[in-house]
Order: C-alpha cells, then sequence, then structure tokens
C-alpha cells in the first residue's frame, strides 16, 4: 500500500461524471437506438443490460485518458467495460441504500458547469436553451446530477474516512527512504558470427506466420454534418447584425470599476478588533498630511500588495467585498475610507482611478458578432439536421443517399485504412472504431459518431480487405532481422544465466567482470529513483528479495538497447524518518491517508460486484 502514495490519485467520478452528465452534445439522438429489443446485450447488471454502442461510447471516452500512449485496444475496451460494471454496480447500490444529495447541492454543481456558464458565470438562458436542444427538462438533468453527485458522495464518505498512524508514516520512510547495496556487470549484445541457412529462416517464417500477415484495411463513404459549415451557408444583413446587436449589446459592456489601494490591519487571535480599529484610526489620522502609498509600504499587514503602494488593482462593481464596495460608493477619486470591517481585518481603502462604464460600438465587434449571429442561427438547423440524420439513417440501414438526400449534404469517400492509421477523416480514432465495428462490417450504416461537440458522421463500409498473410519472399528481410535478434538475445540471455551460477557458486561478480570484459559498477548506497540506473533495472532492484545470511541475491534484468545487466544485492538498509516541516508532515499524512482511503474503496467495490447479478455475453 505505501509504495503507491508516490503515484498520482485519480478519482472514479472524473470518467463516469462525463459520460453521466455532460449533456450539451454526449448524449442528444442516441434515443433513437434505445429499447429497441433487437439488440443482444454484451452485460447485464441485475435488470440493467448494456449493448455494444454503450461500450463503444465509454471506450471513446475512456481512451481520451490514454490518448499517445501504445495500450492495445483490446485492453482498453476491456477496461472500460469493466467501467461500465463498476459503475452500474455503485450507483444501484447507492440507490437501494436511498442515498440523496440535497437540491442545494445540485443547484451548486449545475452552476459550476461551462456547459451553462457566459464570462465565467452561470447562464440561466443558455442552460435552458441547451437542455431543450436535448428535448430534456431541468427536472430531469439535475436528476442525473443528483445521481452522479450521490455516487461520488458515497465514495468521498469511503475514502475521507480514512487516516494515516504514526505506524503507518514510519513504514512509509522505511519503505520510501530504504537504500539498496549492489554490484552491477553489463552485458551488450555480441553479432552474430554465423550466417543464418534457408532453413532456418523458412523455419522461423513457419512459426510465426501471424506477424507476417498484411493489416485488415476498409474504406468507407459518409456524411459529415458540421456546424460551422453551416454557419458559413447563413447569409447576414445589416439590418439582422443591428438587431443582435441590439439584443446582446449587455454583452460588450465594460462595466464601471475602480483601481483601489488598501492599507490592511489584520485581526486574529493575537489580535483584537479593538487593537486593529484603534491602529486602523491612527494611521487614518496620518493620511491627511501623508502619501498613502508611502504609509501603505510602511504599516500595511499585507504584505505582498505592501510593496507596491496597497495596490489592488481594477474591480468593476460587484465583485469587490460587500462592506468595502458599500464604504466606497459615496467617495470620488483620491479619496480614503474610514476603517472598513472583513474578515481579514481593517482596511483603509483609496480610490486611485475611477473607470465609467462604456459599450463597444456595433463597428468594434461587426467581425466578431456577424460569427456568432451565423453559429446561432445554425444551431437549431444544425439540432434539427441532426435528428434526421440519425433517424433516416437507422430506417435507411443499407445505404446513405436517401440520408443524404434527406439533409442536402454530399456523400464522401475514404481511401483504405487500417484500425492504427488513415488519412482525412480517418485520422480519427473515434471513426476507426466504428468502420471495423461489427455493425458497419456487416454492411450496415454506423450509429452517429461525434467528433467533438459539433460534427456528427455516419458512416458506411465501401471496400474491406481481411488481413492476408504475405509470403517469405515479400518479407525476407524483416524475417532476417527478427530471426538475427532473437539469436543474439538468446546468446546474451545464456551468457547471463552463466554468470549467474558462477556468482551462487560463490564467484566474484568483479572478478567475472574483469575476464569476461563487461562494465562494472558498485552501487553501495542506490536509493529509490536517483538516476544511477535505468528506472527499469531500479525497479528491479527495490522489488528483489533482501539478502539472506550474508548470500547476495542475484538478479538478472532487461536493460534498454538490448543489453542485460547482472546485478549482485549484497545489503538492504531501511530507510530513516527525514526530519519534517508541519507541512510536510501534513502531506504525508494526507497522502498516506489516500492510498489507505482508494484501497478501502476498491475493497467495497469488490465486495459489491461479487455479490451482484453480473453476466457477460460469451
Amino acid at each position: 500500500m505505501l509504495l503507491k502514495i508516490r503515484e498520482k490519485s485519480q478519482g472514479v467520478f472524473s470518467w463516469i461524471i462525463l459520460i453521466l452528465i455532460c449533456v450539451p452534445f454526449a448524449l442528444w439522438g442516441l434515443q433513437n437506438y434505445t429499447g429497441d429489443g433487437k439488440e443482444t446485450p454484451i452485460a447485464t447488471i441485475g435488470d440493467k443490460e448494456f449493448f455494444q454502442r454503450d461500450l463503444n461510447k465509454a471506450y471513446e471516452q475512456f481512451s481520451q485518458q490514454f490518448a499517445g500512449r501504445q495500450i492495445p485496444e483490446e485492453i482498453l475496451k476491456q477496461q472500460a467495460l469493466n467501467k461500465l460494471v463498476q459503475d452500474e454496480v455503485l450507483l444501484q447500490y447507492v440507490q437501494g441504500e436511498n442515498l440523496v444529495a440535497t437540491d442545494d447541492a445540485v443547484r451548486a454543481y449545475i452552476q459550476t458547469l461551462q456547459y451553462f456558464q457566459t464570462d465565467g458565470r452561470f447562464d440561466k438562458k443558455q442552460y435552458q436553451t441547451l437542455l431543450a436542444s436535448q428535448n430534456m427538462s431541468s427536472a430531469q438533468f439535475a436528476n442525473r446530477i443528483r445521481t452522479a453527485l450521490v455516487m461520488e458522495q458515497f465514495q468521498r464518505s469511503v475514502m475521507d474516512s480514512s487516516f494515516a498512524t504514526e505506524h503507518d508514516i514510519k513504514t512509509f520512510y522505511k519503505i520510501q527512504n530504504q537504500q539498496r547495496s549492489i554490484e552491477l556487470a553489463t552485458l551488450v549484445p555480441k553479432k552474430l558470427a554465423e550466417k543464418l541457412s534457408s532453413a532456418e529462416l523458412q523455419a522461423y517464417y513457419d512459426a510465426h506466420q501471424q506477424d507476417y500477415k498484411t493489416s485488415e484495411q476498409v474504406s468507407i463513404e459518409y456524411l459529415e454534418l458540421s456546424l460551422d459549415d453551416l454557419a458559413a451557408e447563413v447569409e447576414v444583413n445589416d439590418e439582422a447584425l443591428t438587431v443582435f446587436y441590439e439584443e446582446r449589446k449587455d454583452d460588450y459592456v465594460t462595466k464601471e470599476g475602480r483601481k483601489i489601494s488598501h492599507i490592511l490591519f489584520v485581526t486574529n487571535d493575537k489580535i483584537s478588533d479593538k487593537q486593529a480599529l484603534e491602529k486602523a484610526t491612527k494611521v487614518k489620522a496620518r493620511l491627511a498630511t501623508e502619501e498613502f502609498a508611502n504609509v501603505a509600504a510602511e504599516v500595511s499587514e499585507d504584505k505582498l500588495t505592501a510593496k507596491t503602494g496597497g495596490d489592488l488593482g481594477v474591480f468593476v462593481i460587484g465583485e469587490m467585498d460587500e462592506a468595502i464596495e458599500k464604504a466606497l460608493e459615496s467617495l470620488k477619486q483620491g479619496e480614503i475610507t474610514a476603517p472598513v470591517k472583513t474578515p481579514f481585518g481593517y482596511h483603509l481603502v483609496k480610490i486611485t482611478e475611477s473607470i465609467p462604464s462604456k459599450v463597444k460600438a456595433l463597428a468594434e465587434v461587426k467581425d466578431e458578432l456577424k460569427q456568432i449571429y451565423q453559429r446561432a442561427q445554425a444551431e437549431n438547423r444544425f439540432y434539427e439536421l441532426g435528428e434526421t440524420l440519425t433517424e433516416v439513417s437507422y430506417e435507411n440501414s443499407d445505404n446513405l443517399t436517401i440520408v443524404a438526400d434527406a439533409i442536402g449534404i454530399k456523400i464522401k469517400k475514404t481511401a483504405l485504412f487500417t484500425r492504427d492509421a488513415g488519412e482525412s477523416i480517418a485520422t480519427e480514432a473515434s471513426i476507426r472504431n466504428m468502420a471495423f465495428s461489427d455493425d458497419v462490417l456487416k454492411g450496415s450504416n454506423s450509429e452517429p459518431v461525434e467528433l467533438g461537440t459539433e460534427r456528427i458522421v455516419v458512416l458506411r463500409m465501401l471496400e474491406y480487405k481481411p488481413a492476408a498473410a504475405q509470403t517469405l519472399a515479400e518479407v525476407q528481410d524483416k524475417v532476417k532481422l527478427a530471426l538475427t535478434a532473437q539469436k543474439v538475445a538468446a546468446q546474451l540471455t545464456e551468457q547471463a544465466d552463466k554468470i549467474k551460477q558462477r556468482l551462487l557458486a560463490g564467484e566474484s561478480l568483479k572478478v567475472i567482470a574483469e575476464k569476461e570484459k563487461l562494465e562494472f559498477k558498485v552501487l553501495p548506497t542506490l536509493a529509490r529513483n536517483n538516476g544511477d540506473v535505468e528506472a527499469s533495472l531500479n525497479r528491479v532492484i527495490f522489488t528483489a528479495a533482501k539478502p539472506v545470511k550474508d548470500k547476495p541475491t542475484i538478479l538478472v534484468a532487461d536493460l534498454a538497447e538490448g543489453k542485460k545487466a547482472v546485478v549482485s544485492l549484497l545489503a538492504v538498509i531501511d530507510g530513516k524518518q527525514e526530519t519534517e516541516t508541519a507541512k510536510q508532515r501534513e502531506l504525508a499524512d494526507v497522502n498516506i491517508a489516500r492510498v489507505s482511503g482508494q484501497q478501502s474503496f476498491a475493497a467495497i467495490m469488490k465486495h459489491l460486484q461479487d455479490n451482484a447479478e453480473v453476466s457477460f455475453k460469451k
């Protein structure tokens, strides 16, 4: 457990909330595919059934977390399926326990979602518009949020109840700061002496024919619905743009603001309100004859702003502390407030500059406004055509021509591409995944594929080329390289094993290295991740068993560039607890408790899943 605290923690719900409640575009159109009763579920949890389309959606979201990493698709899909099952098991549990989230918590969370914000603030109109575009009521959406929050609260209730004991802390440092004494010899691959015979090449090729197949390929035709394309078709005239500007004029208003400076007198456990007020009153009297900035630099207890004469920058009306804002209402530029009480203490505040409200003229924002207008006009059409695209492609699953005629978009085509790479639209992983899905390969139109939030694609297969074996003549150079590498690696493994046996028999690694002309190192105090050896070798060394009765532990490990290391682990030195600041100790407590909480939650989830009615399609 303690080794895990060096790893980054990741909340369970960062993924599921994205899938469950990121409403604006993630869920639209899918209602046409639910409840048809024709498809066989790939997994069933209680009464809940999951279909291939659910896994495809989950995989698309899940794979984004591992973009750029070379993880096989089948592994990611299995992980995505596991997540679907785990999350549904948890959902059914919290519902069965009648756990709830308050209306206030739901409301507060919704207001933090960026989809419903304009200029960083919750926009009720945008909220209602987006929900309406999904044919979803506010109550329905709130229920989705409520469910996700309850699931998260249950996780937090488990994780936040964990704590770190003094024994945990000591054990952590004992492992974390552990050192190991080693001797190390490095073996380098040698050039293969003998030539490869035709019989050897043929035998290797016969045994590895699966490695020498062409990748399966597919080409597609597709329809792409794009909000940008629809927006570009919207015609704009000055009259319409003027009306649109007047409707959105508030968006181009720079609110009235004030540039202010302050002098702070802190209140806390040691300094009472009365003492702070007395200091503020005395300094206020000094300001009648002294420069505000000079006095702020001398006496302000806000040390950060004191360096700049107490400057706090510009605040618009409504952004300042309520008490300060009220005190400034009747003041003019250059005037100073009486002492003002806030949670931080008492302030003397000066208005150094008054900034009047300003409205940008239409001419200043015309280009920007034109784009906004075009997109606003195109959005409804985008949603309408999206619904038509979904419905017609489903109802006419054997061709795209009817769909193209229904929405007025031209059919496009691609060249052949593989599961791993393609050109034009096939550079998108989600397109490639869908192109190789069972339904598409059987000749049906695909489900809608969402590319970002403003592009939707429906595709179907044009041509499919299965993987095919290549002849030995076609891949002879590759076979030679592979067989040569295999033989060189086998030679090196044999050499390393012989050295290991000699060490176990009592010979010295240093003497062996000198005889065989190997690079030799002694590292008496090797620490974790200090860069003295390769990271992979470091992990092998620090997971190896301790020497027993002064007999070293002998290891053989792979290194980069085909090299190997033979290691003699001589001793293990337990780490000591470092002298900590209070902040470092608090961080250690939090991290160790977090790992303990994660393990507790994982154990609970395993118990719930073991006792749930879960079945998979065979």
